[in-house]
């Protein structure tokens, strides 16, 4: 039976990996996943672009030209400096949005990250919560597919950049950690966990009654 308690004084520097072995094939599907995750029952999900009082025509562009480079792994910067930077911030801020819309969540980031440099750039909550909103979907991509190291960078990744893992973060990694039996990886993610929420019992729970309070 896996230990569900929280260890009293774990940390990255004491976890010892086990081997991850996986076929050639397996990582490619696997690293395509991480970087699209729509591409599941693409042609059944696709979301198209909402035109309106969300995206002007501009933004649209943008969301269009990034998106394709981001597709044929074309350097990004070209677009970011032609089409990106010249937007308005309101402009920006809905790219990014629809970008997490539509699952493009590791593209979403760079686009974040943009615009985080931006001088007129200040923390929003509901900005935070849709980044936290793509981040929780590209962990489930990746605990589905059981890279257990990309999960553990993309959970590192979410406090890098001020986004706090949530209930939903934090049951997914850890249940999926420990389904891949890295207990000692669970157990310092438990931690972090335990301190914020102070118990954690709601990684028993529903994913619908998590989301209820998160």
């Amino acid at each position: 039976m896996m230990s569900r308690s929280v260890a009293k004084s774990a940390s990255w520097s004491d976890v010892k990996l086990k081997p991850w072995h996986n076929t050639q094939k397996q990582q490619v599907t696997a690293t395509r996943s991480m970087l699209a995750i729509e591409m599941r029952d693409r042609g059944q999900n696709r979301k198209p672009l909402q035109r309106g009082r969300n995206l002007s025509i501009e933004a649209i562009q943008a969301v269009q030209h990034l998106k394709r480079a981001h597709l044929h792994s074309n350097p990004l910067d070209h677009v970011f400096n032609s089409k990106f930077r010249r937007l308005l911030k309101f402009d920006m801020i809905a790219v990014l949005r629809e970008l997490l819309r539509q699952n493009h969540c590791l593209l979403a980031l760079k686009v974040f990250e943009d615009i985080r440099k931006e001088q007129w750039y200040k923390p929003q909550v509901s900005l935070y919560a849709d980044m936290i909103q793509g981040f929780n979907a590209l962990l489930k991509c990746l605990v589905g597919f059981k890279l257990r190291d990309l999960v553990v960078d993309c959970y590192e990744l979410m406090k890098t950049v001020g986004c706090e893992p949530d209930r939903s973060s934090y049951r997914t990694v850890i249940n999926g950690l420990e389904a891949m039996e890295e207990v000692a990886f669970s157990g310092i993610i438990r931690q972090d966990a335990f301190k914020y929420y102070g118990d954690l019992e709601f990684l028993e729970e529903d994913e619908e009654d998590i989301a209820a309070y998160c």
